[in-house]
């Protein structure tokens, strides 16, 4: 018999043979059942038995480019509610955070761009996450810019600290957010929020809401990065994050990484949350983001990513973050984004 060298097996076809065997892998993600915001039984089929609670950040502030802040009012012109209704959620809408718009705030700092106003509004996303999950609802949050964020995962830490839960991050993005004021050559928050949250930055953010970092570093997992500024370089080796680039996936397969990103929370993680960043797909696909760059997920990457976060039952609470319905195409990109919070909540194609 002949035998086959490796090398010479073309890389899809060496792909789909690392899928299959990672697949088979999914039923050991076994995750503490109490935390389950859907559960998948026996047949396979999954039991939704979960009141999703939307919550509104209207941001801009963060970001370099306007329309952002519309984000919003385009996931639901999209009809996010309804596609979630349909896979049996209960869904409240607490409506949007009320935010002042860039002509009635003040700029201030220019390495730290309307720092007040998202200091103040940051702090009331996180009380609405907060009371969220004490209402024991899963929180689903949507922009606005990745500024909101700091909100998001400091009203988590809150309440993973009080019910003595470990916390981990599925950060999906074209960027590492890693910035800081001494880095970031724009002065935009955005670009900083998971930097605040590993307890990097301003002190100010760092702190908002509960004194200190609210993950730590080593239960973070950035996945799609393909866009990273020479100083977020310098903070991401020295923080102990994890990275996978666009190259990683390129060689790896996405489902071999979430896989292995999810086999290795199994064991010290009891609350995941999912920041999604529409902008970690290619703009092809999903043209309606302010800082758009080229090669990013598939249209089947990015949903076969989200289902298998839904077969897992893992996922606690989920952002989505970035939809620009002035720079979209007849809300393409919103509409996009709102078919992938199917997939992470449950929906399959049979």
């Amino acid at each position: 018999m002949k035998k086959i060298n490796i090398n010479e097996v073309p890389s899809v076809i060496f792909q789909n043979l690392l899928s299959s065997i990672f697949v088979n892998k999914l039923s050991e993600l076994k995750f503490p059942a109490q935390n389950y915001y859907f559960k998948v039984l026996q047949s396979g089929k999954v039991r939704m038995n979960k009141t999703v609670n939307i919550i509104g950040f209207p941001m801009d502030l963060g970001a370099g480019r306007r329309g952002v802040d519309m984000g919003t009012s385009a996931l639901r012109i999209a009809n996010l509610a309804g596609k979630l209704e349909q896979l049996g959620y209960k869904v409240v809408d607490s409506g949007d955070i009320d935010i002042e718009m860039q002509e009635t705030s003040d700029l201030g700092n220019h390495k730290l761009k309307y720092l007040d106003e998202i200091r103040k509004t940051s702090y009331m996303m996180a009380e609405k996450v907060e009371k969220a999950l004490e209402n024991d609802h899963f929180p689903l949050c949507i922009g606005g810019d990745h500024s909101m964020a700091i909100g998001t995962l400091a009203g988590i830490s809150s309440y993973c600290r009080k019910k003595d839960l470990s916390l981990g991050v599925i950060w999906i993005d074209a960027h590492t957010d890693m910035n800081t004021p001494e880095t970031t050559p724009s002065g935009n928050i955005h670009g900083m929020s998971l930097a605040v949250a590993i307890g990097m930055g301003d002190e100010s953010l760092v702190n908002l809401y509960a004194p200190g970092k609210k993950v730590s570093p080593k239960d973070v997992v950035v996945i799609g990065a393909r866009s990273i500024d020479s100083g977020e370089k310098l903070n991401i080796k020295s923080s102990g994050i994890t990275v996978y680039t666009m190259t990683d996936v390129d060689k790896l397969g996405i489902l071999r990484i979430i896989s292995r990103v999810l086999k290795q929370f199994r064991d010290k993680v009891d609350h995941i949350h999912v920041s999604f960043d529409v902008d970690s797909v290619d703009p092809v696909l999903a043209p309606g983001v302010g800082t758009p760059v080229p090669g990013g997920l598939s249209y089947r990457e990015a949903h076969l990513l989200m289902e298998t976060i839904a077969e897992c039952g893992c996922m606690s609470s989920l952002e989505i973050t970035e939809v620009n319905p002035i720079l979209d195409i007849q809300n393409k990109s919103a509409e996009f984004a709102v078919d992938l919070v199917a997939s992470s909540m449950g929906m399959k194609i049979l």
